[in-house]
């Protein structure tokens, strides 16, 4: 019989998708407002994966990643996803976000996405959020499952992620 406990350490990031900067910079004020202090921010990348966000947010679309200082325990990711859907739905313009705002977490061993969408690889959290290990760590390096969005099966984000990670290995154990 296994013994329950504790969760891994999990570090706090929220991935942006925006067209206008301004958006993502009054997004920013008000998340570290919210999660205080953050570690690191991605340099601007241009996000051109799909055509999805395209009507929505205009183009062209750009990624950048946020990366709290903020350990969190992994159950409230469903809480922080809540409070982006309300800040994204705060910026709105005329019912159109401005600004995409997708809250994960990176332990060791993962990095985890929370969504509204539920699929076959999905876990549900409850109040309407689901979860997707997004990511894992295996000999040195982040790897992709089948169902990973193709962004992030880059070796940008990865070393991305990667980075977050060593954050928390050296935070964890200092």
């Amino acid at each position: 019989m296994g013994t329950p406990r504790e969760p891994e350490k999990a570090l706090l990031f929220i991935a942006t998708l925006y067209s206008n900067v301004e958006y993502f910079y009054k997004a920013r004020e008000l998340l570290i407002g919210k999660f205080g202090e953050i570690l690191f921010e991605s340099n601007q990348l241009l996000w051109n994966h799909s055509e999805y966000y395209r009507e929505e947010l205009g183009w062209p679309i750009q990624r950048r990643f946020l990366c709290f200082k903020l350990i969190i325990d992994p159950s409230i990711i469903k809480d922080i996803k809540l409070y982006t859907n309300a800040l994204e739905e705060r910026l709105s313009i005329d019912g159109k976000r401005q600004i995409n705002l997708d809250p994960g977490y990176v332990t060791p061993s993962k990095v985890v996405l929370a969504t509204t969408k539920n699929y076959a690889h999905r876990i549900y959290l409850g109040k309407g959020i689901y979860a997707e290990v997004t990511l894992y760590y295996r000999k040195g390096s982040f790897r992709a499952h089948e169902f990973t969005y193709r962004d992030y099966q880059s070796p940008e984000y990865r070393e991305i992620f990667k980075r977050m990670r060593q954050y928390l290995m050296e935070t964890a154990s200092g």
